[in-house]
């Protein structure tokens, strides 16, 4: 039975797991800025990051679809593993609609998005102020999902690991020992 996911997974897990935090905060904050040079530079990086976490969670995706993933506890019943694997597909879905999301609204906003300041993106529609408002706030509403999803996930996986004391959460684990 496979009990631990690779270390390439554990790595990319835990970098899109800090990107996700650290991108989730920044857009936190920087929304209720008043508008600034300052203001202006962090949008640029936000996005930048939304489109760098894109790309990892396409290349973690392709992973996950090309390498088996280890098995659930035995001990887990249908209701819970339909819930495991809804939820980390939910996970996925998200986090390539948020980044897409933002790169749709910017786009309707007429505001480019320039990856790192070097690489223009194409816009993706038209610019449109009422359709840029109404992907604003999809994109505030899937990253709201997204965080409730998240503190699911983490609270799934401390319960695996302090209450029934299997190996869910340290298979996931850096620098842990074979579960």
């Amino acid at each position: 039975m496979n009990q631990r996911y690779t270390p390439t997974a554990i790595f990319l897990h835990w970098l899109v797991a800090l990107g996700l935090v650290g991108t989730f905060a920044l857009g936190f904050y920087m929304e209720g800025l008043p508008l600034s040079p300052n203001k202006l530079k962090l949008y640029s990086w936000h996005k930048w990051a939304g489109i760098s976490l894109l790309a990892l969670v396409v290349i973690r995706l392709a992973w996950r679809l090309t390498h088996r993933v280890p098995d659930l506890p035995t001990t887990m019943g249908p209701a819970a593993r339909f819930l495991a694997h809804a939820g980390h597909w939910l996970l996925y879905v998200l986090m390539l609609a948020i980044p897409v999301s933002g790169w749709l609204m910017s786009s309707a906003q007429g505001v480019p998005v320039v990856w790192f300041g070097v690489l223009p993106l194409p816009d993706l529609v038209s610019r449109d102020a009422a359709l840029g408002a109404l992907l604003r706030d999809i994109h505030v509403t899937l990253n709201y999902t997204l965080l409730v999803v998240v503190i699911g996930h983490v609270a799934a996986a401390l319960q695996h690991h302090f209450i029934k004391k299997d190996t869910v959460l340290a298979r996931m684990l850096p620098f842990i020992g074979k579960a």
